[in-house]
């Protein structure tokens, strides 16, 4: 059997040899044919994390490298989505001018992305989350020809670049503080201990600042909305793998935000950017943008979660959801289609169902929280689990038509429960060791989140029934506007095909 040290140095290796498979794939004297034995080389990190996440039970420290469940979860998961994309990739973006630095850029963020959560050493974070950030900024303004992606590119960058200026100040702080560059000895009882309490409030709310950049949420969401002039595969690599940091910065340094002011102010961010990104969806008609605004309520989602203590739960929220949207936009092209509106007639046992739907959303979340109640884990999931259950109820089976559909929808509805069950399970069990556990939200946090969500379900509920009223007019253009990108981003055609059809077609 492969030791621990083998496994790390194959991991590396591996890591090397697609690296230089990417820089190989910029010359433009090897054929475009080597595009498929690259996608085959960049295969064997995404199996070496694999294989180490299923071998390592336990936690190893290698110079400046720790190695964990969550690392190797992370580094196979990021991998898994670039190699995905990259093969979706190799005929859907064959004739692009960048196809080769696409591919080069691709492989090389991803690479530096997997590397970033395997980091014990801050200052070796810090260079690892800034390779990842620039490559994903040269990722957005690919297109160098067309003004809209690299207005977008620039405002992205800067974005970007003070995110990594916060998270650069509060580990300089954190590290000269506690008086550890390593990540294991800051982070420790310990080193938290060197901290005095205005101080772990500080360098907590640059740490929530350094994340919610990234992450798309309020006020700094216009960036996501800005590069949806991105290529579609890029697009879904940064939703699926890039968004997520805040997830799991939070996740890594739970033990220093735990219990703090800071998890209120997050919550603050967070719960607005549900909000907001909830309503830009339901009024924008582009469906890249829909999916954009998904995404920041998504992440917003995620991002209470951590608030209340429930990082188990965040980190399988943003794996499901990664590798979802993911999907969501490798087929966006097929998404606009003919199709006739079926208008469903609800018959007299709609209610009923409907009501039965509720009673057992309540009761199978009730029942899961009792399991464990002191956790905030268990709180969170029991809500979604109740959620999920009636909301999918009411869809498949309230609103079927007849026995044999309810029938139908019973059984996609089981099955479903059956795979959720089961993703769970496995996550759960290759986490419970590597995330932080011992947490359970404040009264104020808990109180606070309740607050949004009533709040946010009644203003919902009140829009509903008036949506003839000025009020929901106002809000509607309010959204609209709040949805809009930047109107330098923004063009009714690309104005660089102009050159291109006057040159006859020639790129070159």
């Amino acid at each position: 059997m492969l030791n621990f040290l083998s496994l790390t140095t194959m991991f590396f290796v591996s890591l090397a040899v697609a690296a230089l498979s990417a820089v190989l794939l910029l010359h433009p004297r090897v054929p475009l044919t080597f595009v498929r034995i690259h996608t085959g080389i960049i295969t064997l990190p995404a199996l070496t994390a694999l294989v180490s996440l299923i071998t390592n039970h336990t936690n190893g420290i290698f110079g400046p490298w720790h190695f964990d469940a969550l690392g190797w979860l992370m580094a196979f998961f990021i991998l898994t989505i670039g190699l995905i994309v990259q093969r979706y990739s190799v005929r859907y973006l064959l004739g692009e001018r960048s196809y080769r630095k696409y591919f080069a850029l691709l492989t090389l963020t991803t690479g530096a992305a997997s590397m970033t959560w395997l980091c014990n050493d801050f200052r070796l974070l810090l260079a690892c989350w800034a390779a990842t950030l620039l490559g994903m900024t040269l990722l957005i303004g690919l297109n160098r020809e067309w003004q809209v992606a690299r207005k977008a590119a620039s405002f992205s960058g800067r974005q970007f670049l003070l995110s990594w200026l916060f998270s650069f100040v509060a580990i300089i702080w954190l590290a000269q503080v506690s008086g550890h560059w390593q990540f294991s000895l800051a982070i420790s009882d310990d080193g938290l201990r060197q901290l005095d309490s205005w101080e772990r409030t500080g360098i907590n709310l640059l740490l929530v600042l350094a994340v919610v950049i990234p992450a798309a949420q309020w006020p700094f969401h216009r960036w996501l909305l800005d590069s949806a002039v991105a290529p579609t595969p890029v697009s879904a690599v940064m939703h699926a793998g890039f968004v997520n940091v805040g997830g799991i910065m939070l996740t890594r340094f739970a033990p220093l935000l735990s219990g703090d002011f800071a998890q209120i102010f997050l919550l603050v961010l967070a719960g607005i950017s549900v909000l907001l990104g909830t309503g830009i969806m339901l009024v924008q008609v582009d469906y890249k943008r829909q999916l954009v605004a998904s995404t920041i309520a998504q992440m917003g989602f995620m991002l209470v979660q951590c608030a209340l203590g429930a990082y188990e739960a965040a980190i399988i929220h943003l794996i499901l959801h990664g590798l979802f949207k993911a999907g969501l936009f490798m087929q966006a092209g097929s998404a606009v289609r003919h199709y006739e509106r079926i208008s469903r007639t609800p018959d007299r046992l709609s209610f009923f169902w409907k009501v039965v739907g509720g009673v057992l959303g309540l009761l199978v979340g009730v029942v899961y929280w009792l399991t464990a109640p002191g956790e905030g884990y268990q709180l969170i999931s029991s809500l979604i689990l109740g959620w999920s259950l009636s909301f999918a109820w009411t869809q498949m089976i309230a609103y079927g038509q007849g026995t044999i559909e309810r029938m139908a929808g019973f059984s996609v509805v089981a099955g479903m429960a059956l795979v959720f069950g089961f993703i769970h399970y496995v996550l759960s069990g290759v986490l419970h060791q590597a995330v932080y556990q011992h947490t359970q939200p404040s009264m104020l946090v808990a109180i606070f989140a309740l607050f949004i969500l009533v709040s946010g379900s009644t203003i919902g509920a009140w829009l509903g029934r008036h949506a003839s009223s000025g009020s929901f007019a106002v809000l509607y253009l309010w959204l609209v506007r709040l949805g809009d990108p930047h109107p330098v981003t923004v063009e009714s055609h690309p104005n660089y095909l102009v050159k291109y059809i006057s040159r006859g077609g020639n790129y070159k």
